[in-house]
């Protein structure tokens, strides 16, 4: 009788087992993946025991201006005039070359981005975007607008002039504008970095009929109807102002446009709008309808007979 032992005693453990299970790669399966649903997708991965991705969703974001005024400016009171024999003097003469140290570095970082950057040539070019953004405010030209202000400032200047007429018009200068504030930030990376420049403009400006006869600013806000607002056509004042500028100095096309106004906390009071608004029609209160249990029946009333005149008298049969 023959043996039926394997002539090689090695790897019996091996053929013991007779069957390897190898699993092949499911080249069905991988057809039908792209085709699956999220739900069906999640099961296939539980079933493997793998947990499922959180749900990714990117959305392109630009950032071409910041939200706001990055370390404000803030004027000194009476523009900087007070004698520095005083207190209050000496402390703004020294808060001024604090500020005026930061500045320097500041400037510095836009020169880095911007070679051959002058604040004098540059403040020759700021009061030239001030006038173009206020006369495109004053004709309502948005396209022009949004090349002369960021998209912080757009929604601002626009809101203001809402159902109303400007009349503006720059006359001159009364001194130079300069630069008094220079500050640099970055927003989420080093490497993306805004600057903004605060300028002192101290201008005389008028409205369109004004200009032709004055050298002094008038303003004049009409409200839709065309009655008068603020101020007046005939009145002249000057005007100072310190506006911001930013631009995205990282980015190569970046312009400078103006982002903001600072409104000192001396500066007195402006006396207030006269707004108008829409009367409402006034609703006529339904009448209350009478219930069936207070209805009442009337009976109409004969009057009586005419009396017979003095000295007359009926026969009665």
């Amino acid at each position: 009788m023959l043996s039926n032992k394997h002539w090689n005693p090695k790897w019996k453990a091996e053929r013991r087992r007779k069957v390897i299970k190898i699993e092949l790669p499911d080249f069905e399966g991988m057809r039908r993946k792209d085709r699956l649903t999220p739900e069906e997708m999640r099961t296939k991965l539980k079933e493997q025991g793998i947990a499922p991705d959180r749900p990714w969703n990117e959305r392109p974001m630009v950032i071409s201006c910041s939200g706001g005024v990055f370390e404000p400016y803030v004027p000194p009171e009476g523009d900087g005039k007070v004698s520095v024999l005083t207190k209050a003097g000496a402390v703004q003469r020294m808060r001024r070359l604090e500020m005026r140290g930061k500045s320097y570095m500041n400037l510095r970082k836009i020169r880095s981005y911007e070679d051959g950057f002058d604040l004098v040539e540059f403040a020759d070019t700021a009061q030239e975007i001030y006038v173009e953004a206020h006369k495109a405010l004053a004709s309502r030209d948005e396209d022009r607008l949004h090349e002369l202000v960021t998209e912080h400032c757009y929604p601002i200047m626009m809101k203001n002039i809402e159902r109303k007429t400007l009349r503006w018009q720059f006359v001159r200068s009364l001194e130079p504008p300069r630069a008094v504030h220079i500050r640099c930030t970055d927003m989420v990376s080093k490497e993306n970095l805004f600057g903004q420049i605060t300028m002192r403009f101290h201008s005389q400006q008028a409205s369109e009929q004004a200009a032709q006869h004055a050298t002094e600013l008038t303003l004049a806000v009409y409200d839709r109807f065309g009655r008068l607002m603020y101020g007046s056509e005939a009145m002249i004042k000057d005007v100072l102002e310190y506006v911001v500028f930013e631009k995205h100095i990282s980015n190569v096309y970046g312009v400078w446009r103006v982002h903001s106004k600072i409104i000192p906390q001396w500066q007195p009071v402006k006396e207030p709008m006269l707004k108008t608004f829409i009367k409402p029609e006034a609703k006529p209160e339904p009448e209350p309808e009478p219930s069936a249990t207070s209805k009442t029946t009337t009976t109409e009333t004969q009057p009586p007979p005419p009396s017979p005149p003095p000295g007359e008298t009926f026969a009665t049969a």
